[in-house]
């Protein structure tokens, strides 16, 4: 099964770039050129990962992000960060991130990161799993 990643940046050149990188290397990849927008493929689609720039106009990266995780608490986020805008990665750590890369990013780097944060959504996943199968059991008195 491919990893599902969706790229958010309002740099449309750049998202599509990265979307044809990750393609070739079997990433299932949604684009968003908005805050708004990710949060609308969030709803409808299934995500692993998503990709997030800090800095885009209207709702920024971080606005977006604390919106996500309300939605989707185990959807995990790697944040996008220019030189600039390091403190506001920081604070999308603080607020549940996976972690962040600075732009540009190496391709080899974002794709170790996206992997990374996939195994931790699944480990997550599997808990819930278990932990629900558990709960059925006892409620059932097979426990």
């Amino acid at each position: 099964m491919k990893i599902r990643v969706l790229l958010v940046d309002d740099e449309k050149e750049f998202v599509e770039v990265l979307a044809e990188r990750l393609e070739t290397r079997d990433f299932a990849v949604s684009m968003a050129f908005s805050g708004d927008e990710a949060l609308q493929v969030i709803a409808q689609q299934e995500i692993d990962v998503v990709v997030l720039d800090v800095l885009m106009p209207g709702k920024d990266g971080i606005d977006t992000l604390r919106e996500i995780k309300q939605q989707k608490p185990i959807l995990e986020v790697i944040m996008l960060t220019g030189n600039a805008t390091v403190e506001s990665a920081v604070e999308g750590l603080k607020l549940g991130a996976f972690d962040y890369l600075m732009k540009p990013t190496e391709t080899k780097d974002l794709v170790a990161k996206i992997v990374k944060a996939y195994k931790r959504k699944a480990e997550q996943e599997e808990r819930i799993r278990n932990a629900e199968i558990e709960r059925i059991m006892l409620t059932k008195g097979w426990g």
